[in-house]
């Protein structure tokens, strides 16, 4: 299979990619990453994403330096036990958040379900009215995690005194809703949710959000402090390229930290926690929403990654990000593509939708022809368009070979 040059085939042509490339500046970030095979177009670092040569720097420096050298040592000589503090310092300033208002710990799914249970206690503190029923709503087409933590939560809290009640009729009436919890960034379609307006509208309603910004955090240029948010958690294992399974965030807005009771209590947590025979205390600050003990590991290849962007800036990510999906909507538009995903603004740029009823079978054929794409059922193929390792020539080479494999 070779790519699409000829311009009676496709107005757009790798040259014309090329040139995008050239002018690009953030080309010259790809060098920072792992790439051992250059032709290979991966198109999904919307799922995974790439390696940074800072984090294998920095977890061979640990291995070898701080775990087999130091020892335990490490947990105050090299400042692991504040790690998820510091790491989510780093990372404030590419989600508008200030320092002292993100933990990075433990995975997605953890963090939203602290978050859920906290904003369901803080709705209950602030309406009075203790013994009504909570109503949490979600779309029924939300992200599986989201919807699955608030059914968990709905059943393990509706035995007590104050039942929590699931709704699914979508967000366009929030009229007795109490905890609202939808994502910036559809996982499906790449539409971007008005986080101003749609933060301060369930806030008239006399709602809470819980958002959730893992396919937005590294790629969207977002200002929590600005738009008013009180809570929100995410992953780093997308646009930050933190690693596989690396650990997740969670936002408190400093004014609401203190009236934080969040549901999973452990020692990291702890006001003291070397005061082994004390009740719990939890501490001040986002601090409170620990757990246990973090993975170092993890969270070191995690904070290289987020470091990689903070040093971009979160302006620069966002314009290229636009660009490439401006860049694959004309190119899908010209090979007669079916595509679900708007144009900049509207959606957030990390990534664009095609649709198409064999997307299994064609994902499988991509994949021959190395290039890399997610799917999700029933017939969406997604191309990632990660800001600082994708090239447009990847994008080009992707949807031409897509074109090729569907005539």
């Amino acid at each position: 299979m070779t790519d699409r040059t000829d311009d009676d085939v496709a107005m757009i042509t790798r040259a014309d990619a090329e040139a995008c490339d050239a002018t690009d500046p953030l080309a010259h970030w790809r060098d920072e990453f792992v790439i051992p095979d250059d032709h290979l177009a991966y198109l999904d670092g919307n799922s995974l994403g790439r390696t940074p040569k800072r984090a294998v720097d920095a977890l061979r420096h640990v291995v070898e330096q701080q775990w087999a050298g130091d020892l335990i040592a490490s947990w105050w000589e090299h400042g692991w036990l504040d790690l998820p503090l510091r790491a989510g310092d780093t990372l404030a300033p590419l989600i508008g958040a200030l320092p002292g208002e993100i933990a990075v710990h433990d995975s997605t799914t953890v963090c939203l379900f602290q978050l859920v249970n906290v904003a369901i206690d803080l709705h209950r503190t602030r309406d009075g009215d203790v013994g009504r029923p909570i109503v949490v709503a979600v779309e029924a087409t939300e992200f599986p995690t989201d919807r699955y933590v608030i059914d968990g939560i709905s059943v393990l809290r509706s035995p007590g005194d104050v039942p929590v009640v699931v709704v699914r009729h979508g967000l366009d009436d929030l009229q007795g809703v109490d905890v609202v919890v939808r994502s910036l960034v559809d996982y499906r379609t790449a539409r971007l949710a008005a986080i101003v307006e749609e933060t301060r509208r369930a806030n008239d309603a006399g709602a809470i959000t819980v958002w959730d910004l893992s396919h937005a955090a590294g790629v969207v240029a977002v200002d929590l402090e600005g738009a008013g948010v009180e809570l929100a958690a995410g992953c780093t294992y997308k646009f930050l390229n933190g690693g596989p399974g690396a650990p997740a965030f969670t936002y408190v807005r400093r004014s609401v930290q203190d009236d934080v009771v969040q549901p999973i209590w452990g020692w990291f947590a702890q006001r003291d926690q070397f005061a082994m025979d004390r009740a719990f205390d939890p501490r001040d600050g986002v601090g409170r929403m620990l757990n246990g003990t973090p993975g170092i590991l993890g969270l070191t290849a995690a904070v290289a990654g987020i470091s990689l962007a903070a040093d971009v800036g979160i302006d620069a990510i966002a314009g290229k990000a636009a660009r490439l999906s401006d860049f694959a909507l004309d190119v899908a538009g010209e090979l007669g593509l079916t595509c679900s995903t708007l144009r900049t603004p509207a959606s957030s740029g990390g990534h664009v939708s095609i649709h198409h009823d064999d997307a299994t079978e064609l994902q499988r054929r991509l994949a021959s022809e190395r290039v890399i794409v997610d799917k999700r059922d029933p017939d969406v193929l997604r191309f990632g368009l990660s800001p600082l390792t994708t090239r447009f020539v990847d994008v080009h080479r992707g949807l031409t070979t897509l074109a090729d494999l569907i005539a």
